[in-house]
């Protein structure tokens, strides 16, 4: 099981006409604890962000399910009800779940997870779909697997 970590980036970018501009950007992370989380973000920051940033928070962020899209730009957050039923009561039973999708639109976003529920067996109702500050998610790699992309992406 993953444990997700919200951490927000700040630092200043040089926009148009050489003026500058503070800037926090949220990403979400995979990372067993708090200092894995912000060691990470920052291995995962250094090559993009030129001068100094800062990780000015981190949090938890309770996500069950992940489903990443190819074509999409944005996160949804988005809330499900799973239904089971309680047969020693005969009462219909609500587990809340959330799960973040990636797509251009709450509509894609819909589509893409109802097309990754459409496998599962357990009935499902969608409650919320919300857009996401989240700028890119980075899920754990092992480092042995790393060194696998690195080098195939050179070939």
């Amino acid at each position: 099981m993953h444990t997700w970590f919200e951490c927000k980036i700040k630092y200043e970018k040089v926009i148009e006409e050489g003026k500058t501009l503070t800037v926090n950007e949220t990403y979400l992370i995979d990372a067993l604890s708090f200092t894995e989380a912000e060691k990470r973000i920052i291995q995962e920051m250094e090559p993009y962000i030129s001068g100094d940033f800062l990780v000015a928070n981190i949090r938890r962020a309770r996500i069950n399910e992940i489903f990443a899209h190819d074509g999409g730009d944005r996160w949804y957050r988005c809330k499900v009800f799973f239904i089971s039923l309680d047969e020693e009561k005969s009462v219909e039973k609500r587990t809340a779940v959330t799960m973040l999708v990636q797509a251009t639109s709450v509509k894609e976003a819909i589509e893409v997870l109802t097309s990754e529920m459409k496998n599962s067996l357990v009935d499902y109702e969608l409650v919320s779909v919300s857009e996401t500050p989240i700028m890119e998610v980075y899920p754990y790699v092992a480092e042995e697997k790393k060194v696998v992309q690195e080098t195939s992406n050179f070939q």
